[in-house]
């Protein structure tokens, strides 16, 4: 049986979202265009979803927003979903240990920090991987879900936070606290992700370090694929932020960028992501939860066999993606950026 009641997930769609915005999130223009409308690609829920741009700034967001019970319905798992295995294992390419390793070792330069907190850290992966750099630091995680108090158990953070960075009741007794607050893939997701940047600032010490991956959505790959571009990933992204914001939203409050780089963090699966969703999408549709009548046997079999005969098209496109990142990291096609600011002492 569903955790969610079949006929009560299609009209949660409507109540969850807040009023459509006639401006621009970030800079509070009105020259707004629309990049693309589409549905959920990867878990299938009902709804749709609409993603704007502004013509002045280029933040790009989710319009009209999922409010906060919205979003959690919309990432909760649901038993007997269906879900794109394909896609789903190109998504996580982005929390990979090695790319773990890659931002610790980006922190190096900068010394052993004391302590560290990791906003969104979920099972706080990327702090175990950190230890391995900075064996003395104590790292504490913070998340808007239970798991990360289940890391604590696991010895992988020292202390757990649950809920939003920008809560004060979170941010004000851990004020001035960190050398370093990480936020990876943290800020895409954020209802408010300048709120976000200036409570971490509040609990960085003075003369700390704020470590930032986040996506891009100037990459020229947005552009060409539409809405099968995967790091859209419709309803979960509220905002995609371009470089130049968030170094300039930083660079207000005094601090001084010392890192803003695309090379170390493009995730080679634009091509690769955009076929497996195209895929699985042109395919008899697959049964959910939510449908008043299941498919016959004979679609969902169609429908398995396809995706597998499918799989050698994945694997070409993802061949693809791996010869161009030499050439994608340095360029526009590029789909992640990493900054390091210093808090000014």
């Amino acid at each position: 049986m569903p955790e969610l009641p079949a006929p009560s997930v299609p009209q949660a769609t409507a109540p969850v979202h807040e009023p459509r915005r006639e401006d621009c999130p970030w800079c509070g223009s009105g020259r707004l265009r629309n990049r693309l409308r589409t549905g959920d690609l990867r878990q299938y829920k009902p709804g749709n979803f609409t993603v704007d741009a502004c013509r002045d700034c280029g933040h790009t967001f989710q319009n009209p927003r999922l409010t906060a019970e919205g979003l959690a319905h919309y990432r909760r798992t649901v038993r007997g979903a269906p879900r794109d295995p394909t896609a789903d294992a190109l998504v996580a390419l982005r929390a990979g240990q090695h790319r773990h390793r890659s931002a610790a070792r980006a922190m190096r330069p900068f010394g052993e920090p004391e302590s560290w907190l990791d906003v969104g850290t979920g099972h706080a992966r990327f702090p175990a991987t950190a230890r391995e750099f900075f064996p003395y630091t104590s790292f504490d995680g913070l998340d808007d879900t239970p798991s990360v108090v289940r890391a604590v158990s696991a010895e992988r953070v020292e202390e757990a936070h649950v809920g939003r960075l920008s809560d004060p009741r979170i941010s004000g007794p851990l004020r001035a606290r960190y050398d370093v607050v990480s936020m990876l893939h943290h800020l895409e997701g954020a209802p408010d992700p300048r709120a976000e940047l200036h409570a971490a600032l509040r609990v960085l010490r003075p003369g700390g370090h704020l470590l930032i991956e986040t996506l891009d959505p100037r990459s020229v790959f947005a552009a060409l694929l539409g809405r099968w571009w995967l790091p859209y990933d419709q309803p979960r992204h509220l905002h995609l932020i371009p470089p130049r914001n968030l170094r300039a939203e930083l660079e207000t409050t005094g601090c001084t960028v010392l890192t803003l780089d695309h090379r170390p963090t493009h995730i080679p699966h634009d091509l690769s992501g955009a076929t497996s969703l195209a895929l699985s999408h042109a395919l008899p549709a697959p049964d959910t939860p939510w449908r008043a009548i299941p498919p016959p046997p004979f679609r969902r079999h169609a429908r398995e066999a396809l995706l597998r005969a499918g799989l050698p098209l994945v694997g070409v496109a993802a061949l693809a993606d791996h010869l161009l990142a030499p050439i994608a990291r340095r360029t526009r096609l590029a789909n992640t950026y990493r900054l390091i600011a210093r808090k000014p002492a």
